[in-house]
């Protein structure tokens, strides 16, 4: 402790060169508007060194820590000249003050060089691409704008940006608050956005501190259009359909600058989670539509929903965002599932039919508050809570056998009735020490989470190998759980050099956790659940402290960027199971937790990062808690309380390469994940533990599973993508590809398994540019799996999936208006029994209402051919898994929408598109 008590005191007495900052606004000269997403670049005098920031949703940019010196500062924004000026840093702040920029002189009554309008350009890690480059109809969202983009694509429901899902999203440099990154793309009209900008978003500590603490976020910000900063858009759409399906929606979005209110409301019976300003109608249109977090939704769900969205800057220094979420949502779902077990006895299977009916309750509210107080002090406060109720029937069929036939049959009925509540904050506070660079950083977030709830359930087992062995129930479970979590940081940086700073970071952080889960026995005398099932029983509670300290060192210079950080953790594991028996364990666990970043720019368009990062994670309180579940009996879980943290090795390589002059556009990345110590799966299929054996004994073809933990995790997987223009039918095309390879340990019997699947898959896709009056994209995306296990390599398995979609918007004469959209699914390699291929099919027919074009009736039908199904397979290290479930299927549904499009000084978008030469053209 003293060595490190006289490090402390080194860092903050070393010798340095102070940096200066350079700061102002960039505004349009004729409006005085600012200018968010320009691109300001500060060239040093006789070198090759190069600054590059963009200015944020006031027009305002910064640029930190710059060596005194003689610069020459470059302003870009698109459809502006270009704007250059000297600048002579010295002690002190430099604030360059308002910098005007010159709209370029673009009337048609002069020349115009028709031609190809620009893509985009690379700037340094963030990749800005021109929204007139890619046209859309005039009520598409944003969705429909970015999928048209290089390296975005929509998988499983989910929206992925150069081979990583996109977590946040932002409107003018301002976070869209919320977790729903589909809903907040489709609430933003196509034709409000000037740029968008894809780039990895620092965590707010990082961008606070200066030092990357490895939690960046998949980040598209979208840039607007002056004109299109305050007014109104939204829209209102009513349906009703066969089989009694209907659909009724509204969403408002109204925007003054910096203030963005969005409300949105829904009722439907057609499988739609959220309703937005790009709905189309009937609530297809849009393939397979994801629910929160993305996914694909299985089963028939009717859903009420209601949210909020606000953002604003109270004053000039405090800027907020705030979203509520109010849904209602009752789930029915069958399900098919089949599994091929990786086993000693070949051949063992298991099928099984459930039918489930789910209704969720759910309030949702999230709040976020930064507080610039001045140039050297910064506060954000981000608290969040949510409150559900969860109330779910089940009942399941299920058998497992072999060549010999039925081993053993479970009928099973259960119910539950669960209420959640989790409430999080997070509290960050910075201090810049004058003009010294010195910056302190604090940081406290607390998180609460409890699910009190109570259940019944009926089990009837028949054992066809010993049928006196059979087995009924008749339960009733009471469950009370809580975590608690609390993490503290602090962290002081300062300069070490011309380009070089020192960062020392303690970090302590606990999670407690309370298990009460008591199950009784129906007593036929009494006529009530008053017999306590006591192996089926267990209070349990857990306490992680976990406590790390360490250094960091950064050097930034003209093109390189280097970050070295390591930490000294030490974690103390404390649990005690207090029912049925009193049994107390504690470990500890004392580990060196380095990591390291690197970022080249070989030019403006051009760079390499790589990043390397260690973790440790704890397990989980129902993988600590040693008490049976036998939900499903023939597929029994028992946690194990001798579980110890994991520990995680991460890489991350990314490429990237946007050449401005011919609009070629080249992504690719590797990541890759190993972990020592994994939580993986130990199956017992013949015999069970000792502690387990006098409370459990396994059914024939029953299996239960205990978490362990095993060395040899590791997985990698790599993603490419080219785009590049394609003149002679002005579209857009996109090849990509992936590789893909995981490793996953596991024990079947006391014997080792390693279950591997290697993952080869490419595709394309094509999306038009002709005109806003047509709008097509054409993609397709191949992967070929290969499985195979170590214990029995009999049952290996390869398999291929194939995922066309193709979607097509027609504006044809006198305003008539043809969408359809395609999307066929092949499966080779699945067990029998489960559907391999369809052709899900949705199609309309709209006509234009009103002198301005807002409304529109339009007859849809959802799933034409009748072919719609949900096909999933999941791969472990114990089974190779097929599910099939319920999905919605066709009906036909006749909808009424009225979009609402009014801005401050701007002509609708169907005006705006009249006036516009067609052909895939621009004007510079």
């Amino acid at each position: 402790m003293r060595k490190l008590f006289s490090f402390l005191i080194l860092l903050i007495s070393v010798s340095q060169v102070y940096a200066q900052a350079v700061t102002g606004t960039i505004q349009s000269a004729s409006d005085k508007s600012g200018l968010p997403g320009a691109s300001v670049v500060l060239k040093r005098a006789a070198s090759e060194a190069v600054l590059s920031v963009t200015t944020d949703v006031q027009g305002t940019f910064r640029f930190e820590r710059v060596q005194p010196g003689s610069y020459t500062l470059e302003v870009h924004f698109l459809g502006f000249d270009m704007l250059t000026r000297p600048v002579q840093v010295q002690q002190g702040l430099v604030n360059l003050g308002v910098l005007s920029l010159q709209e370029q002189n673009t009337r048609l009554s002069e020349v115009q060089v028709i031609g190809r309008v620009p893509l985009g350009e690379q700037k340094g890690d963030t990749t800005q691409l021109n929204a007139k480059a890619f046209k859309t109809t005039p009520d598409a969202s944003a969705e429909d704008l970015v999928t048209k983009m290089p390296g975005v694509q929509i998988q499983d429901g989910r929206i992925q940006a150069q081979g990583e899902e996109v977590r946040q999203v932002m409107i003018d440099g301002k976070r869209f608050t919320g977790d729903d990154v589909s809903s907040a793309m489709r609430n933003i009209s196509s034709d409000m956005i000037e740029n968008v900008q894809i780039f990895d978003a620092q965590s707010d500590q990082a961008a606070f501190s200066g030092f990357e603490d490895g939690n960046r976020l998949k980040t598209i910000n979208f840039i607007t259009k002056k004109e299109r900063r305050q007014g109104y858009t939204g829209k209102i759409s009513a349906g009703y359909g066969t089989d009694d399906r209907y659909m009724l929606g509204a969403a408002i979005n109204y925007f003054n600058n910096s203030r963005r209110i969005t409300v949105t409301g829904l009722t439907n019976n057609i499988n739609m989670f959220d309703f937005s300003v790009g709905e189309t109608p009937g609530g297809g249109m849009r393939g397979r539509r994801g629910g929160w977090g993305g996914g694909q939704p299985n089963g028939i769900i009717n859903t009420n929903n209601f949210g909020i969205n606000y953002q604003d800057m109270w004053g000039k220094k405090i800027e907020v965002s705030g979203n509520y979420n109010y849904s209602n949502r009752d789930i029915l779902n069958n399900q098919y599932r089949f599994r091929d077990f990786v086993s000693n006895d070949a051949g063992l299977q298991y099928i099984e039919n459930s039918q489930n009916n789910d209704l969720e309750d759910a309030h949702r509210l999230n709040f976020r508050l930064q507080y610039n107080i001045n140039q050297n002090n910064r506060l954000l406060v981000t608290p969040s809570l949510t409150i559900q109720q969860d109330n779910s029937l089940t009942e399941r069929q299920a058998r497992t056998f072999d060549q010999s036939g039925t081993l053993s049959e479970s009928l099973n009925r259960s119910t539950s009735d669960n209420a959640t509540l989790n409430f999080n904050n997070n509290i960050l506070y910075s201090h810049r020490f004058g003009s010294s660079g010195r910056i302190l950083t604090t940081n406290f977030s607390t998180r609460v989470s409890n699910v009190e709830g109570d259940g019944y359930q009926l089990e009837d087992t028949d054992n066809f190998e010993n049928p006196d062995k059979s087995i009924l129930r008749n339960q009733y479970i009471r469950l009370d759980r809580t975590n608690v979590n609390w993490s503290g940081s602090a962290n002081y940086s300062q300069r070490a050099g011309e380009n070089s700073r020192l960062q020392l970071e303690y970090t302590i952080s606990n999670q407690l956790r309370d298990s009460d889960k008591r199950t009784f026995d129906y007593e036929e005398t009494s006529g009530s659940y008053s017999s306590l099932n006591t192996p089926l029983s267990s209070t349990f509670k857990s306490d992680y402290l976990t406590q790390s300290i360490g250094p960091s060192y950064q050097y930034r210079k003209d093109k390189t960027r280097l970050q070295l950080t390591t930490n000294y953790q030490y974690a103390t594991l404390s649990s005690n199971n207090e029912f049925p028996v009193n049994y107390p364990l504690r470990r500890n666990f004392s580990n060196v937790l380095p990591s390291a970043e690197y970022e080249y720019k070989f030019s403006n368009s051009q760079n390499l990062t790589f990043n390397y990062r260690t973790a440790t994670n704890a397990p989980s309180v129902e993988q600590l808690q040693e008490v049976l579940d036998i939900s499903n009996p023939l597929q029994a879980r028992i946690g194990n309380d001798e579980l110890d943290q994991d520990y995680q090795n991460r890489v991350n390589i990314r490429y990237r390469n946007f050449n401005a002059e011919n609009n070629h556009v080249f992504f690719i990345g590797m990541f890759g994940t190993m972990t020592q110590n994994y939580i993986a799966n130990a199956v017992y299929t013949t015999s069970v533990p000792e502690d387990v054996a006098n409370s459990y004994e396994l059914r024939p073809g029953a299996r239960l599973s205990r978490p362990v933990n095993m060395d040899g995790y590791w997985n990698v997987r790599s993603f490419f993508n080219f785009g590049r223009p394609l003149n002679f039918i002005s579209s857009n095309f996109n090849l990509n590809g992936s590789i893909g390879h995981s490793r996953i340990p596991g024990m079947i019997d006391e014997q080792v398994n390693y279950s591997n699947n290697t993952n080869l898959g490419a595709g394309f896709n094509i999306s038009s540019n002709i005109s806003e009056k047509i709008d097509f994209t054409v993609s397709t995306f191949s992967s070929y799996n290969i499985v195979s296990n170590t214990l029995q390599t009999n049952q290996n398995n390869n398999f291929f999936n194939q995922n066309t979609n193709l979607r097509y918007n027609w504006i044809l004469w006198k305003d008539l208006v043809y969408r359809t959209e395609l999307n066929h699914q092949y499966n080779s390699g699945l067990s029998s029994g489960v559907d391999n291929s369809y052709l899900l099919w949705n199609m309309s027919l709209g006509k234009k209402l009103f002198k301005n074009k807002q409304g529109e009736v339009s007859l849809s039908v959802n799933d034409l051919l009748k072919q719609n199904v949900s096909i999933r397979r999941n791969i472990t290290e114990s089974y190779v898994e097929d599910v099939q479930s319920t999905v919605l299927q066709r009906f036909f549904m006749l909808t009424f929408s009225y979009n609402i499009r009014s801005f401050a000084g701007a002509q609708s978008p169907q005006e705006n598109m009249e006036r516009r030469p067609g052909g895939y053209r621009g004007m510079h």
